[in-house]
């Protein structure tokens, strides 16, 4: 603990002090893997309720679409396939692969520093999602995002402090080649942040270029099986019920390469989930089962997240409405029922279908977000940037999402109270002879790092002090910290004899 006392002042120059003194890592009042668990929408009741629908989904319904590596895997566990060519998965079946399915997930930083800790109810915020468009905040446009949109996503992403990792958030469209576009992403991705990365492959054909890149990033093959620093988002369903064959491939690639795996279902309530919201998570359930049963008979206990994604539809439309109420209690359902299996689970939340930084889109993404982290979600993805229903992402809104969820951490956090937290002694100290106020005391100023959470861009001047600062406007004081953050080299970059090795092996098109 920073050690106040000789230096203290007094009021305000001493908060000023304190706050100008930052604390070690494990004494900050919010940092990621904070466990949530909180908040808990479902009783026991009904968790048991959920499990027995989706396995009676999968017993009587199942799966179609399986690739013929698939159904071959599967059925030599134990699956049946039927005659009408779905795959079948008895109840027993499913409780033998939860059983070798691992629980202790670790998902890797290229700087240990950024490891993730996916047990219990440990709660990480990071982005996500496949955007086309760039939100353009000082004209109001959307345009089409680029690979330089994505680097510079990832540049932004390594220094905040409370996006904790990177899904690839958007798609490169000016690289038109899908081989070319997959291993760019990675190379923007990587040559952008030290946190851990999530990324998709088009066909199964890229990923051994994909792992070949990997090993170059990592310095061989066994240095990248030790620490795998990318994972795969993997989309391999397409609800309702069935299952994506060519993702499925990759998945096995991905698996036999050493690569952590996402298995991921994101049916849309009432288009192609139930619109009822425990129909919709009983689908997803039903479909991520079929996933732990999957990989783990190819490769029993390979790290693996279990990504109810159910979205929800404006039933008036059709539309997708990630930024509504539902939305949230669909995330903080799903995230009981990882809880309730025991896995590292992940699920979106943070979605705004406002299409600009607003009003709107604040209260969209922290509802979300803080159900989310309340809940004990592991990985809450696309927690940040994402607008008007997951076509756009914005890089001020990243940054502004940063203040954001360290809010929505606090919130996950809690209340301690402890013989220390019930402040007693100070109310005696204060009140009986004392100044008769907490203002500059040791215990306020102990505590004004260690229980409470400051924004970076958020202004809570009274209305006198902001005109004197000039009536800053919170978008446009995002675009100047995003300016500041791109002026200078990304951390992350590769020395030049490994981006001389990658250039040379393959097309890169970042300068």
């Amino acid at each position: 603990m920073t050690d106040l006392s000789p230096r203290r002042a007094g009021g305000r120059a001493a908060r000023r002090l304190a706050r100008a003194n930052p604390l070690a890592e494990n004494l900050r009042p919010i940092r990621p893997g904070m466990s949530g668990g909180r908040y808990e929408p479902l009783d026991a009741a009904d968790l048991d309720r959920l499990h027995n629908a989706a396995l009676t989904a999968l017993e009587e319904i199942g799966l179609a679409e399986a690739p013929a590596s698939g159904i071959k895997i599967m059925t030599e566990a134990g699956a049946i396939l039927g005659d009408d060519g779905r795959i079948r998965f008895p109840r027993a079946l499913v409780e033998d692969m939860l059983a070798k399915a691992n629980r202790t997930v670790t998902l890797c930083g290229r700087d240990p520093l950024f490891d993730l800790d996916l047990s219990g109810t440990r709660v990480h915020y990071g982005t996500a999602g496949a955007a086309v468009h760039m939100v353009d905040v000082e004209t109001g446009n959307y345009r089409e995002s680029s690979l330089q949109d994505l680097h510079d996503a990832a540049r932004i992403a390594d220094q905040l402090d409370n996006i904790h990792f990177l899904q690839r958030p958007i798609v490169a469209r000016d690289v038109t080649d899908n081989r070319e576009m997959d291993l760019n992403t990675i190379y923007a991705s990587c040559s952008g942040t030290l946190k851990h990365i999530g990324t998709s492959f088009t066909e199964p054909a890229f990923v051994p270029d994909a792992l070949e890149l990997l090993h170059l990033i990592a310095g061989g093959e066994e240095a990248w099986r030790a620490r795998p620093f990318v994972s795969n988002s993997n989309c391999f369903v397409v609800p309702p019920m069935k299952f994506a064959t060519e993702a499925c491939e990759v998945m096995e690639a991905c698996i036999r390469g050493g690569m952590p795996v996402l298995l991921l279902s994101a049916g849309q309530a009432g288009a192609t989930a139930p619109a009822s919201i425990a129909g919709a998570i009983v689908q997803a359930v039903a479909e991520c089962l079929a996933g732990v049963v999957y990989v783990n008979a190819l490769e029993p206990g390979h790290p693996t997240i279990f990504g109810t994604w159910p979205f929800v539809s404006d039933l008036r439309t059709g539309a997708m409405s990630g930024g509504s109420g539902e939305q949230a209690l669909l995330t903080a359902g799903c995230a009981q029922m990882h809880r309730y299996y025991g896995l590292c689970g992940g699920a979106a939340a943070g979605i705004a279908d406002a299409k600009l930084p607003d009003m709107q889109a604040g209260w969209e993404q922290m509802c979300s977000n803080v159900m989310a982290g309340l809940s004990g979600l592991n990985m809450v993805y696309e927690a940040a940037g994402m607008h008007a229903s997951l076509l756009g992402f914005c890089h001020e809104s990243l940054i502004l999402g940063d203040d954001l969820i360290g809010q929505a951490l606090r919130c996950v956090r809690g209340i301690e109270v402890t013989e220390d937290d019930l402040s007693l002694d100070v109310m005696r100290a204060t009140c009986l002879g004392g100044p008769g106020h907490y203002l500059g005391s040791d215990d306020t100023l102990n505590r004004m790092q260690r229980d409470y959470v400051y924004p970076v861009l958020g202004n809570r001047a009274s209305p006198k002090e902001w005109v004197e600062q000039g009536q800053p406007i919170l978008v446009s004081k995002a675009t100047e910290r995003k300016q500041r953050i791109l002026s200078k080299p990304s951390r992350a970059r590769f020395d030049a004899m490994t981006d001389a090795k990658i250039r040379s092996r393959f097309n890169i098109h970042l300068h």
